[in-house]
């Protein structure tokens, strides 16, 4: 694909951090290493390809903090109502893995990686998955040439492909991930607006790190 199509700005970070899972693992860095690499490159392919399409004003920044801080909520809901949810075959299992972190022991024990973990999720991810989910994706499926269907768009086979894609990336999660696609899906309908979406989805991941350093269920960081 040319960097020049209309897709790349979109598309191409998050396919980036893909790569990043699978990769940098196995270069036996160092966390810090690891994940400051992560962070700088991410940025990095962030302003180099995407800087065009990207624009943080926002329209309802007090209900995007509040929708996702109620995206947070549904996250964890039901591991605390039922115990061993997650244990259920369901959701631990051959295809979908198991609930279990994707961090080192020698990660688990650095503060400076725990921070640059945290700094992962809260300010890189929710940018290069909202460019890709909402951004593209749930433009594209409901036409081609998705530059001619504005961000916010309604088409309810476009809506519910992207929640159930969105499931599937989260693994184990999968249940709470098809919710929290059809929630983020919902206030893009209603906002309208990348930098609302960005916004509910770092405070859900803020709020996310938080509960899982004062718990230790470092599990919901796969």
């Amino acid at each position: 694909m040319s960097l020049r199509h209309p897709a790349v700005p979109y598309a191409a970070p998050f396919l980036y951090f893909l790569l990043c899972l699978a990769a940098l693992p196995k270069l036996g860095l160092p966390p810090r290493a690891e994940l400051s690499l992560w962070l700088v490159s991410g940025f990095a392919v962030v302003f180099w390809l995407s800087r065009s399409v990207l624009d943080f004003r926002l329209r309802a920044p007090l209900a995007s903090l509040a929708a996702g801080a109620a995206v947070f909520v549904l996250w964890i809901a039901p591991d605390l109502l039922v115990p061993g949810w997650r244990s259920h075959w369901m959701f631990s299992n051959a295809l979908l893995g198991r609930p279990e972190s994707s961090l080192s022991a020698a990660a688990l024990s650095d503060p400076v990686a725990l921070a640059l973990r945290v700094a992962r999720a809260v300010l890189l991810v929710p940018v290069v998955e909202e460019l890709f989910w909402r951004g593209w994706l749930m433009r594209w499926l409901e036409r081609e040439d998705f530059r001619q269907v504005p961000l916010g768009s309604y088409n309810a086979r476009a809506f519910w492909i992207t929640a159930a894609l969105f499931a599937l990336e989260h693994g184990s999660y999968w249940d709470v991930g098809f919710l929290a696609g059809a929630a983020y899906n919902a206030w893009m309908v209603r906002t309208k607006s990348l930098a609302d979406l960005m916004l509910a989805h770092a405070v859900t991941n803020g709020c996310l790190s938080a509960y899982v350093l004062w718990s230790g269920r470092f599990e919901y960081w796969l």
